[in-house]
């Protein structure tokens, strides 16, 4: 079965720290969890019930062969992978703080993940698609950064829904102007676009919500969501704007959290296509429920370690959802 919502980009291992408040250096040990923003963008839509496929690529060694196999596991359509001989699979070492805070570093030099060439995507898959998701770090490098924006070209050409997840990570860039360049070139191929709180005074240059989301509606998106951790999120279609609050929660980790969000929000963006027949973006009431599911999404998504394990059912959300008394 072809899936309805495609996400290119890195998968990878995150090994995080089993010691709470402590140096990368300091870390006594660590957990070997899958992640990967995009993959898990993905594993997010499978646990909600959406037919995700995921395009990437990962190293023929055993945790390349871990991660394919986590993927297929979590019921993702995995033929847009590729395995690649010469680089390793890439690993990302994390240390949490209680603030919430992280101390992240990636292993890759070349990963496998920036190897990605257009050649190895396939049109046919977004032929048969209704939306496509990718970030900022397939943008920072070629090949990668080609095969991105042959996704994008097909995307376009289908007629598919984009989102658009910046997800800045400095230390995978060689440059700090040309990473703010190419991340906003992004938003002009965009519907949607969600941003943190923490990434958006640097990629946008303004310390507002208002006036960061009204630089990127600017560039063409339709929809602009501002995630801001235990507060909630602030979103706004350019005429209709709105703050929705956050879910207090014992945090354990939060790698995939914007991830979760991200699912949550395509997967009923995506029911409502079902009942429509085309995606809706304006900011109306049935879009604000859709943003709460996310938030709630994005909440759950903290209480467990490892981005892909974490990701949580439709069921988890609601019932979030109703013991806080939500419509």
């Amino acid at each position: 079965m072809n899936a309805e919502i495609l996400c290119l980009g890195e998968l990878l291992i995150d090994f995080v720290s089993i010691d709470a408040d402590r140096s990368l250096a300091d870390s006594s040990g660590f957990d070997k969890a899958p992640g990967g923003a995009p993959a898990n963008v993905a594993a997010g839509l499978a646990k909600l019930g959406r037919r995700a496929g995921f395009i990437g690529k990962v190293g023929t060694d055993p945790f390349g062969d871990y991660l394919t196999q986590v993927l297929q596991d979590a019921g993702i359509d995995v033929r847009g992978m590729s395995a690649d001989a010469e680089a390793r699979t890439t690993l990302s070492f994390v240390a949490n703080r209680s603030s919430g805070v992280r101390d992240c570093m990636f292993y890759r030099n070349p990963g496998a993940d920036m190897l990605l060439a257009p050649e190895e995507l396939s049109e046919e898959a977004f032929r048969s698609a209704k939306a496509f998701h990718f970030g900022s770090i397939s943008l920072g490098c070629e090949p990668v950064r080609s095969a991105t924006m042959q996704a994008l070209e097909w995307a376009k050409k289908y007629g598919l829904l984009v989102s658009y997840d910046p997800n800045l990570r400095l230390s995978l860039w060689d440059d700090e102007e040309r990473a703010k360049k190419e991340i906003r070139a992004g938003f002009k191929s965009a519907d949607i676009v969600k941003i943190s709180e923490e990434e958006m005074a640097f990629v946008t240059g303004f310390e507002s919500f208002e006036e960061s989301a009204s630089y990127i509606l600017g560039q063409g998106p339709k929809l602009v969501l501002i995630t801001k951790g235990e507060d909630g999120c602030f979103y706004t279609d350019g005429s209709r704007s709105g703050h929705i609050g956050g879910h207090r929660m014992p945090v354990v980790e939060t790698t995939g959290a914007g991830d979760a969000f991200v699912a949550g929000l395509l997967a009923k963006l995506l029911e409502r296509h079902d009942q429509a027949g085309r995606f809706e973006l304006a900011a109306d009431e049935t879009t604000v429920g859709a943003i709460r599911f996310a938030n709630a999404a994005g909440a759950l998504a903290v209480t467990k370690i490892g981005a892909i394990p974490a990701m949580p059912t439709q069921a988890d959300v609601l019932r979030l959802l109703e013991g806080e008394g939500a419509q």
